[in-house]
């Protein structure tokens, strides 16, 4: 039987087979070169922390693309910055020493045709990872421990932590940070001896020497909710709807409307008071805002959540309300991560929102009975308090 093919038919299956049949080069600079470009000229370098800043005046060239600088760094990985031909500036970055480095710095053009590099010496200034070192304290903290340093220059570092098991190192924790004062505890640990080293490093693998160190933590642990009571006392924030109650603060709710403690705005600060049952050296508090609806989704940093407040503890508070025999545990100020403006949110806000906020409280005063929270300014700019969750810590016993 003889087949028919149709003329349509027939074109398209010969540009398919010649389609299939030619070779198309990918790689290949879809801009042509007009030669080799010049090189820059007038280099000036200015050394700088970890870092070392190139100045120069390009080439009087069309099709430059960008400047491009190779060297090696102290880890011995070769590392390669570039630098748009709308710029004249180039960072090196990633040093972690103070020796003299050559650098090679070359004009590219549209077509990936680089001019003859022109060599230069640049010597960093100290990597800030070695103040932080220099300047760091640890210490035992209740279930941990604590880190205390600090970094002027904001620099992006990582405080690594390592723990000995039968002799052998193993990674343990670390500190993650970018802020000016590093005062962070990690938690979780045994009331034993424990043996830890620690060390500073930055995103290139620098890092410094090795602090070691033996740190035995205090006792604590979670004061059981099931004694926590409300304790109004006269000239404290009444709720702003009857469900709101205080007494929602340790039902296990972080965040569901109504089991949360929404108090009336007077127009000074709001206080509340609770009761954790027994005598206990207070050792830190974690507070679960209110997550109120906020841009298709939860939001923190907002509304009665408090953005500056006080917690105060008493062993035996006087009933007329007022504040003798009351002791300041601590001051507190919420910081937003992301630091956007009032009403904007990233995950990373959104993530330490959800997690609770850790408030650490005074170890130098006699075991405490009762808690007062007593809000100065919310995220509102007003005083009503929005709170779904607390949690004490201590020692009971």
């Amino acid at each position: 039987m003889k087949r028919k093919y149709s003329l349509p038919f027939t074109i398209l299956s010969a540009a398919v087979f010649i389609a299939a049949c030619s070779k198309v080069d990918t790689n290949t600079p879809l801009t042509p070169s007009m030669g080799v470009p010049g090189s820059v000229t007038n280099i000036q370098v200015k050394n700088d922390s970890a870092r070392a800043i190139l100045t120069y005046t390009l080439p009087n060239v069309p099709d430059i693309a960008y400047v491009k600088a190779t060297y090696e760094l102290v880890t011995g990985h070769i590392r390669e910055v570039k630098a748009s031909v709308y710029d004249n500036k180039l960072v090196l970055d990633g040093f972690g020493d103070t020796l003299q480095h050559t650098v090679k710095v070359s004009v590219v053009n549209k077509a990936e045709v680089a001019s003859e590099p022109v060599t230069v010496t640049v010597k960093p200034l100290e990597n800030p990872i070695w103040g932080v070192f220099r300047d760091m304290r640890v210490v035992p903290d209740f279930a941990g421990i604590r880190v205390i340093t600090q970094n002027p220059s904001r620099f992006n570092l990582a405080i690594e932590i390592l723990k000995d098991s039968l002799g052998q190192w193993f990674p343990y924790n670390g500190i993650y940070t970018a802020t000016d004062s590093i005062n962070q505890a990690i938690r979780g640990m045994d009331t034993v001896p424990t043996k830890l080293a620690f060390f500073v490093r930055d995103r290139f693998l620098n890092k410094t020497d090795t602090l070691y160190s033996t740190l035995t933590p205090f006792y604590e642990t979670a004061i059981a909710k099931s004694g926590y009571r409300e304790y109004t006392l006269p000239g404290d924030a009444p709720s702003a709807w009857a469900s709101n109650r205080v007494a929602n603060l340790w039902d296990g709710n972080t965040e569901t409307w109504p089991m949360v403690n929404i108090t009336t705005d007077l127009g000074r600060p709001s206080v509340i008071t609770f009761d954790i049952g027994r005598l206990t050296q207070v050792s830190r508090m974690v507070i679960w805002d209110y997550p109120e609806y906020l841009n298709s989704g939860r939001g923190f940093f907002y509304g009665g959540n408090p953005r500056k407040f006080e917690i105060w503890a008493s062993p035996n508070p006087p009933l007329d309300g007022s504040w003798n025999n009351w002791t300041l545990m601590a001051t507190c100020e919420e910081i937003k991560p992301s630091g956007l403006p009032y009403g904007q949110l990233t995950n990373e806000d959104r993530t330490a929102g959800f997690a609770g906020f850790n408030w650490d409280l005074r170890s130098d005063v006699p075991k405490m009975r009762y808690i007062r929270i007593k809000c100065n300014q919310n995220w509102a700019g007003s005083y009503f308090l929005a709170l779904a969750e607390v949690q004490v810590y201590g020692d009971p016993r």
